[in-house]
């Protein structure tokens, strides 16, 4: 078999086929990447990045977006001056396959560093450090002998043979169980499960549905803060880097992350982030089973009432909750420097006028909110035919009323944008409206308006949304 083996990798290695459909070059048996860096990133105005769902990395908590790598990616992408762009994605061959050919820029995980990844993609400086530890159950009846030390667990590598050990597919978790089982001089049967993620399979090991999983030590610990009865104190492997990923091609793009990490891995922020998700135990909070998408899957506890109301219109629910989010972080009691209440923050005329008779109600707030979404629509319909642009004038006439966004519209059509899409045109004369050779225009009706709120609150809501969609799928 080794003969054979190599006498096809020779072949390899001399021959360079061009028979893919996409034209693209193949060597070694690996497809050769696109070329695809920073200054096309720029020009595009935004980073796609893949990262992994769980409760470190990425995940929503009471309607806020939240993780370790989302609040990285937030501060990179501010530093670069591009807008972020979020896909989830927990299987890890994919996202090298997207990121080889040109789908994401650059894959935000706790990728460890190996030799056989290193063929394919290039690692940035390391973001932190962990070990791979196994993941075992501590059966009720052994918790006192637990705590002493003398108990069933494995706590050598050599006892791991023969045993069966459940990872997530094309993790490295695999490569290194493959190696251990060389070491040990014996077999370790290694069962990968696509479409489960390590957090996933630490909850299988808890339950008992499995006897062991092997993950990095950092998430382990969080999860020891949810699974008393796990026990994550046998190492198996020496201590790795953890790093992002980029293509090879991407020169720029790895310099410009690299030196951007090794400065912000020294900075107090960077520690407080680090210590919020890895360290502090009061964080743990946030897997409450009610409102993390992790467990309960809820946005709020208004989410029925949302997803009933939102039958009445057009629009992902999900939506809707990101506006309320925005207007009022679920509260539904708040009320606002201008007499805006409810979770929707109606005024009481606009209230009034849908039909809304107790204003702090959940229920009446939010259809009332929905119909004033509907007339906005509507009237916007008449100007803005594409659905997805009218969705951004609509959300600033939420917002800022109606009138201000007519005159940011003709503000554009005067001055040669298009009145009828809103990045890059429209938005800008709303954001510019506070200044007086706009709100003194000819063409303005509505006078003076403070600008950047619409502008932040329609990017904000529809940032928000892109994650909901991301995580409450």
């Amino acid at each position: 078999m080794r003969v054979v083996a190599g006498v096809i990798t020779l072949l390899l290695m001399l021959l360079v086929s061009c028979d893919e459909p996409s034209g693209k070059k193949v060597v070694n048996n690996i497809e050769e990447e696109v070329a695809f860096d920073l200054d096309e990133i720029h020009k595009r105005g935004r980073l796609i990045v893949v990262t992994d769902y769980n409760s470190t990395n990425y995940f929503i908590y009471k309607g806020t977006p939240m993780g370790y790598q989302l609040e990285l990616l937030n501060e990179f992408c501010n530093n670069l001056g591009v807008k972020l762009e979020v896909i989830v994605s927990n299987d890890v061959e994919k996202n090298i396959n997207d990121l080889r050919s040109g789908k994401i820029d650059l894959i935000a995980q706790n990728l460890a560093v190996t030799r056989e990844r290193g063929r394919k993609i290039q690692f940035t400086e390391p973001h932190t450090y962990s070990r791979q530890v196994l993941v075992q159950r501590i059966e009720d009846k052994d918790q006192e002998k637990a705590r002493t030390g003398f108990n069933d667990l494995i706590r050598n590598q050599l006892d791991l043979a023969g045993k069966t050990i459940y990872v997530q597919k094309g993790s490295s978790y695999v490569t290194r169980l493959n190696n251990l089982s060389d070491e040990i001089g014996d077999s370790i049967n290694v069962v990968e499960i696509p479409d489960y993620e390590a957090e996933q399979l630490i909850g299988l090991v808890a339950e008992g549905e499995i006897s062991y999983t092997i993950c990095d030590e950092i998430l382990a610990r969080v999860n020891k803060n949810y699974y008393e009865n796990i026990d994550i104190e046998t190492p198996i492997s020496f201590p790795q880097k953890m790093a992002w990923g980029v293509r090879k091609s991407s020169k720029d793009l790895l310099q410009v992350i690299n030196n951007w990490l090794i400065r912000f891995t020294k900075s107090a922020k960077y520690n407080i982030i680090y210590k919020k998700y890895f360290l502090n135990r009061r964080s743990t909070h946030i897997v409450d089973a009610g409102y993390n998408s992790l467990k309960g899957g809820l946005v709020s506890e208004f989410d029925d009432i949302i997803k009933k109301e939102s039958e009445n219109i057009d629009w992902d629910w999900k939506l809707i909750a990101a506006l309320i989010y925005q207007e009022s972080r679920f509260l539904p009691e708040i009320k606002s420097w201008a007499g805006a209440q409810g979770l929707m923050q109606l005024m009481p005329a606009t209230a009034q006028k849908f039909g809304v008779n107790n204003i702090t109600s959940p229920q009446e707030n939010i259809r009332g909110g929905i119909k004033f979404i509907k007339w906005l629509d509507k009237r916007m319909a008449l100007r803005v035919d594409n659905p997805e642009e009218r969705l951004k004038f609509v959300l600033a006439s939420y917002n800022v009323g109606l009138g201000h966004v007519l005159d940011a519209m003709r503000l554009a059509e005067k001055n040669g944008k298009d009145p009828k899409v809103w990045e890059g045109n429209v938005d800008y004369y709303l954001l510019n409206k506070s200044q007086p050779k706009y709100f003194n225009d000819p063409v303005v009706e509505f006078g003076y308006c403070r600008g950047k709120e619409p502008y932040l609150y329609v990017n904000e809501i529809l940032e928000r949304y892109e994650h909901y969609k991301n995580l409450m799928e």
